[in-house]
């Protein structure tokens, strides 16, 4: 009896198995493709990012916040040092252990008709510069939109007077106007106002240099720049005399315009210019 008895629970057992083995097979191909649980794992990965995120409740300002906080500590550490303007000969000059061979570039009557392009160039090279701009070329909808169009590509914005008069040859009054009225439109266009002032000719007054310092502004003239002169008013006799010159020196303040001339020259200055082992101050970094 006992024998029957075995024999018949072995078969129950048997075909318990075999069914649940159905059952397996069946739910297996129910189950979703490995593609599907990839994107399972994707899932997965995105809660994990939103809880390391601060979850959903976090403000959604305040990651912005920090991403404009750790922009500005990279840029603070891309520039380490900081320099200054030395009145006397308008070179700049390193402290806290800033690099020495080191230029700054500057373009004066900015935007007239390459501002932007020049600014293209320069931020293709990845070369700072300073673009001091009149008030002239500010009067239209398409100077504005060239002004914001330079700032919008990091290059710091100086003031050049409004209608680059030179100072000397006007009251006192009205060299008060040509500076202040023109900080005032950059604000208005860009949101900010200038940081530094170069006088046009390099005439700077006792009155002027009052109103500068009342402004918060950095006084600069410059070293040396040759795109006025007739014999350099060519591309390449321009970016040679620029790199080749005995007035290049450490901390030299270079000056340029807005010129068709000047921008086609304006690679082969950099280049050049680095390929001595130059490198550029970047405006940041200039101090008061």
């Amino acid at each position: 009896m006992k024998k029957y008895i075995g024999i018949f629970a072995l078969a129950l057992t048997v075909t318990a198995c075999t069914e649940t083995e159905t059952d397996v097979e069946e739910v297996e191909e129910e189950m979703p493709e490995e593609n599907n649980i990839e994107e399972t794992d994707d899932e997965t990965a995105d809660i994990e990012e939103t809880e390391e995120g601060g979850g959903v409740d976090e403000d959604p300002g305040s990651e912005a916040l920090n991403e404009e906080e750790d922009q500005g500590d990279a840029e603070a550490a891309e520039h380490e040092g900081s320099y200054t303007v030395n009145q006397n000969d308008w070179s700049l000059e390193p402290v806290n252990d800033a690099d020495e061979q080191v230029v700054l570039l500057t373009i004066d009557d900015a935007p007239d008709n390459h501002g932007v392009e020049m600014a293209e160039i320069l931020y293709e090279l990845d070369a700072p510069a300073i673009f001091f701009v009149n008030g002239h070329f500010l009067q239209s909808e398409e100077g504005e939109e060239q002004l914001e169009a330079i700032y919008d590509m990091g290059f710091a914005i100086g003031n050049h007077t409004m209608n680059h008069q030179k100072l000397d040859d006007v009251s006192e009054e009205e060299q008060t106007e040509e500076i202040v009225e023109l900080n005032d439109l950059i604000e208005d266009i860009i949101g900010e106002r200038p940081e530094y002032f170069r006088a046009p000719h390099g005439v700077n007054t006792d009155h002027a240099r009052e109103v500068v310092e009342e402004e918060n502004m950095i006084l600069m003239n410059w070293t040396y720049g040759y795109d006025w002169e007739a014999d350099y008013t060519e591309p390449e006799p321009l970016a040679e005399i620029m790199v080749e010159t005995e007035l290049l020196r450490d901390g030299a303040n270079l000056l340029m315009h807005d010129r068709e001339w000047t921008m086609e020259a304006l690679e082969d200055i950099v280049l050049g210019l680095e390929e001595k082992g130059y490198g550029f101050v970047h405006p940041d970094q200039i101090e008061e």
